[in-house]
């Protein structure tokens, strides 16, 4: 039986969105606020399509592929495994007043999906927080 499980956050920041989007689209740089991540491992330019190796907390490495690019405002990761599918879709906006807003929603699908999703989506906040400590250090 198929599961699926949806987490997300937001977060609000005074960097401007370009400060935050330079880190999505720099993978060398999410191992050090991601805290689930330690490496990625991409076969091309940030680009919808590419494909790579993440390698998570464990180590374990899987499957990743952009799905959604758009520059300086959204991308979508998916991951794969076993049959499990990983979608992270990442949303910066620039705010009228200043800074900007920082949306990340997560999408498991498969078979034990809700009882995964938990502990796949746990550290997010404390990602989205480190995220944007960087972005503001920029």
């Amino acid at each position: 039986m198929s599961e699926t499980f949806e987490h997300s956050g937001t977060v609000t920041s005074t960097a401007p969105a370009a400060a935050v989007w330079a880190l999505w689209s720099d993978t060398t740089t999410w191992p050090d606020w991601d805290p689930s991540v330690e490496a990625v491992s991409l076969d091309g330019d940030f680009v919808v399509g590419t494909t790579g190796t993440m390698t998570l907390a464990g180590p374990f490495e899987v499957p990743v592929s952009l799905e959604v690019v758009e520059p300086g405002a959204r991308y979508l990761d998916q991951l794969t495994m076993g049959e499990l599918v990983i979608r992270i879709d990442h949303v910066v906006v620039d705010l009228a007043a200043g800074g900007c807003e920082v949306s990340v929603s997560t999408t498991i699908t498969g078979p034990g999906a809700d009882g995964i999703g938990p502990m796949v989506t746990a550290e997010a906040p404390q990602a989205m927080a480190r995220l944007v400590e960087r972005a503001e250090g920029c």
